[in-house]
């Protein structure tokens, strides 16, 4: 497969170390040349250029993974799929509803693969304990708690995420929208959407911290917290079923060793027979999403060749999505949709506290 990468800083370089045997970069992109250079000069292929519309558009290119700002993530995918590319967009995916509706637009009318960077469902503790929740061990779920954040580094706030133009928020669309993700593909889609987003010590115009209550439509709830203010990284997701419990813990790196802690109830009750999986080897969720992508183009490729022969136009359909464990545009858009309340709510409040102040400073 030939691949454009559009976006050479950290996400990108990972990108590129993970790209499947036999796949090669054909086009970096990036609006800082150097950087496009150095992702060339590591990749040993390649040519670098800034404007990705000439990345798109090359017509060696098979395959484009978007990894830039969030704010630009949907304009390039975008005009990747009206060039009938494949695409891989980071996640969000986009940063409204309204943006990742018109992607969904433009993949069903050009019928290309669209697959969303939420990489953290192919961690290896993430994929047992599905495995281990779709098996009906630990029953009907009741709950989700779950916690994700780091402390940031020194000038993090002059950094693009504190930039509203180029981030579309804070911690919420960044950590935030992971936790959401995973949240909904274990419980289902969330019809109650409650919370609220605070700064408590970066000095910037977009939250360091969130905290969502989220509910389905059958009372299941995730407790959600995302932090720019957790001084030691952590990654904390509890999976609470009927009949045992599911604790996956780190992430590797600064997060801590990957585990997976099996909570299993006996009739009596009591202290719960407990397993516990250790995944200490490097971080893989790059690589597997990369694979499922792939297989994803091909399955994209058969379906438009078919469709060809028999003249009738064919889309992916649900059951096909649901085969795999990457996240579709679908999926993209029901977090962004959360994110989006939150935003929405947020700024009501805003808007109605500035009302009061300029009330109460009118004078008599």
């Amino acid at each position: 497969m030939n691949y454009a990468i559009i976006g050479c800083g950290l996400i990108g370089k990972k990108r590129l170390a993970a790209l499947p045997h036999g796949s090669r970069l054909v086009v970096a992109c990036d609006i800082n040349p150097s950087r496009a250079e150095e992702l060339v000069r590591s990749a040993g292929t390649g040519r670098a250029v800034s404007d990705y519309l000439d990345a798109v558009t090359d017509p060696q290119v098979e395959a484009v993974i978007v990894a830039t700002a969030n704010a630009a993530l949907a304009d390039i995918a975008a005009a990747a799929i009206r060039a009938h590319k494949h695409v891989l967009v980071e996640k969000p995916g986009a940063i409204s509803v309204r943006q990742i509706d018109e992607l969904i637009t433009l993949q069903q009318k050009h019928r290309v693969c669209v697959r969303v960077g939420f990489n953290h469902r192919f961690h290896p503790a993430v994929r047992k304990a599905r495995e281990i929740f779709d098996s009906g061990a630990i029953g009907k779920l009741m709950f989700i708690r779950a916690r994700y954040g780091h402390g940031g580094r020194l000038g993090y706030e002059k950094e693009w995420r504190a930039d509203p133009k180029l981030s579309g928020g804070g911690e919420l669309i960044d950590q935030g929208t992971h936790l959401i993700d995973l949240a909904r593909w274990f419980l289902g889609t969330f019809e109650h959407v409650e919370g609220h987003i605070a700064t408590y010590f970066w000095q910037m115009p977009v939250e360091d911290n969130a905290f969502l209550c989220l509910r389905t439509a059958q009372g299941q709830t995730a407790w959600l917290h995302a932090s720019w203010t957790e001084w030691k990284n952590t990654f904390s997701f509890e999976i609470f079923g009927r009949t045992g419990k599911l604790h996956i813990e780190g992430l590797g790196g600064s997060y801590g060793t990957e585990r997976l802690y099996h909570y299993q109830m006996k009739p009596e009750l009591g202290p719960p027979e407990t397993l516990i999986y250790e995944f200490p080897g490097p971080d893989v969720s790059w690589a597997l999403e990369l694979a499922e992508f792939e297989h994803c183009i091909r399955l994209a490729q058969t379906e438009t060749q078919r469709s060809k022969r028999t003249h009738t136009r064919t889309h992916l359909t649900a059951s096909t999505q649901s085969q795999y464990v990457g996240a579709a545009l679908h999926d993209a858009r029901a977090t962004i949709a959360v994110v989006e309340a939150i935003y929405q709510k947020a700024n009501a409040q805003k808007r109605k506290k500035r009302k009061e102040t300029l009330q109460t400073n009118r004078p008599d």
